[in-house]
């Protein structure tokens, strides 16, 4: 017996991760994320898939970052009706995640159409806050570690893999076969999340390599934030930092309040400008086997900054003046409320933007953090000149060393690994160095590849 292994995304990009695993009749979605940043890939997310998708039994999701589960209403809009399995954090995540996405989508298609800043008529949203919020019928939370069986063929369990709240790889047992999907791996010595638990031996695996040509600089994080926020508040500006409302905006604040406590910073009006982001820190305290955080100081973190939930209120941050700080989403300036802050500080030297993790192909940020003098915003072209520093140091992706180490200390010794869930020069090099370092048959799978496990 055999499987099919169909590349549906997460191939040669870091976003859109779409996995589809076919065994006899029984088919399996691993993620069904949201292609993001070139608009090649963006375009991607209005085609349909190469399988019917009424004929997917069950989708797997490894996390709740919308490059791995954002695709799931417009999937459920297209047919699909079998179950969403995810771990309780992750569904909790995505009953945030989701319904945002699609209220920022009519909302963005609504500017558009108003101001007829679109070549489309009339500019529709990919899917709606309703479509976002029905398609949580269909998810059913699994603990980690226990089996949990599709149809008669497939059984899968979830290992914790640090990375965000609920994260997890996922290892698929069907047909006297192991294959080992790790999702994003997380931190070998994260401040927040624990290391990612080993895995099993494994036939196959399928893995990420969002930084597999890169090492995290050895430095101080809080170092780094810090002198950035003194010399702008010097300075008398506005330290922007764009972040993911997932993850990264509770590591801000983590830093954020050990700065605070040890007195490396001043007493200075913070803000976190994202909804999103504030309903996700409740999550913290009712998660707290998943993390190192007590109780006691979820509440201290979470009360570092004044939080920003009013349309009129984010508006108002705008016409303030410095110093002041403000957090808001989303990460690599794809979409949100921090585009009206960019057009609002960006083009004042007295402001720094602070980006704190990796900027997708295409974006806004990767533009800016290559330089860029100016970028598109809503239809005009912003420039950008306020400071651009980059705390590469904060991602919660390991580097090819953690990543290398992880395998190591799992002792897996599979058949053959495919590298995905990054841009073609970092997969190439991950899968030059996991095949020098442990002899493994790796390959690069391109978009839409089909392969056959036997």
């Amino acid at each position: 017996m055999s499987f099919q292994l169909e590349f549906l995304g997460g191939a040669g990009t870091v976003t859109g991760s779409k996995f589809l695993l076919t065994y006899n009749d029984t088919r399996v979605l691993i993620d069904c994320g949201l292609f993001q940043g070139l608009k090649s890939l963006r375009l991607k997310n209005w085609d349909g898939l190469s399988v019917e998708v009424s004929k997917i039994d069950a989708v797997i999701l490894t996390h709740a970052h919308i490059d791995h589960s954002g695709y799931i209403p417009r999937l459920i809009k297209m047919g699909f009706r079998g179950k969403v399995y995810a771990t309780a954090a992750t569904k909790d995540l995505c009953k945030i995640l989701l319904p945002d996405s699609g209220y920022l989508m009519e909302e963005e298609a609504e500017f558009l159409n108003r101001t007829r800043r679109t070549k489309h008529s009339p500019a529709l949203p990919l899917f709606t806050q309703a479509e976002a919020e029905k398609s949580l019928r269909f998810f059913e939370p699994i603990a980690f570690n226990l089996l949990q069986s599709i149809g008669a063929d497939i059984q899968f369990e979830f290992r914790y893999a640090g990375h965000i709240l609920g994260a997890a790889s996922v290892i698929i047992h069907a047909g006297g076969l192991k294959i080992a999907f790790t999702g994003d791996i997380g931190r070998s010595h994260d401040r927040i999340f624990f290391p990612p638990a080993n895995l099993p031996e494994v036939d196959f695996v399928i893995t990420e390599s969002t930084y597999g040509n890169r090492l995290h600089k050895n430095t101080d994080v809080l170092e780094e934030l810090a002198e950035t926020i003194n010399t702008t508040v010097r300075r008398g500006g506005v330290v922007l930092i764009p972040s993911f409302a997932v993850g990264r905006a509770q590591s801000l604040l983590h830093s954020l309040w050990l700065l605070k406590k040890q007195n490396r910073i001043p007493q200075f009006p913070m803000f976190l400008n994202s909804p999103m982001a504030t309903n996700v820190n409740e999550l913290l305290g009712q998660y707290k086997d998943l993390h190192k955080i007590s109780s006691d100081e979820c509440i201290e973190i979470c009360n570092v900054v004044k939080y920003i939930q009013k349309t009129e209120d984010s508006i108002a941050l705008n016409k303030k003046k410095g110093p002041m700080l403000i957090i808001s989403a989303s990460g690599m300036l794809t979409g949100g409320r921090v585009l009206h802050h960019l057009e609002a500080f960006a083009p004042f030297p007295e402001n720094t933007i602070l980006l704190t993790g990796y900027q997708a192909a295409g974006t806004r940020g990767e533009t800016i953090a290559n330089g860029g003098s100016e970028v598109k915003v809503h239809g005009r072209y912003v420039p950008i000149r306020a400071q651009v520093k980059n705390l590469d140091n904060m991602s919660a992706h390991a580097d090819y060393s953690e990543i290398i180490e992880w395998f190591g200390r799992s002792k897996i010794q599979p058949r053959r690994v495919f590298v995905t869930h990054g841009e073609a020069a970092a997969a190439d090099e991950l899968r030059r160095r996991l095949s020098e370092k442990f002899g493994w048959d790796c390959c690069v799978p391109e978009l839409g590849q089909k392969v056959i496990l036997s």
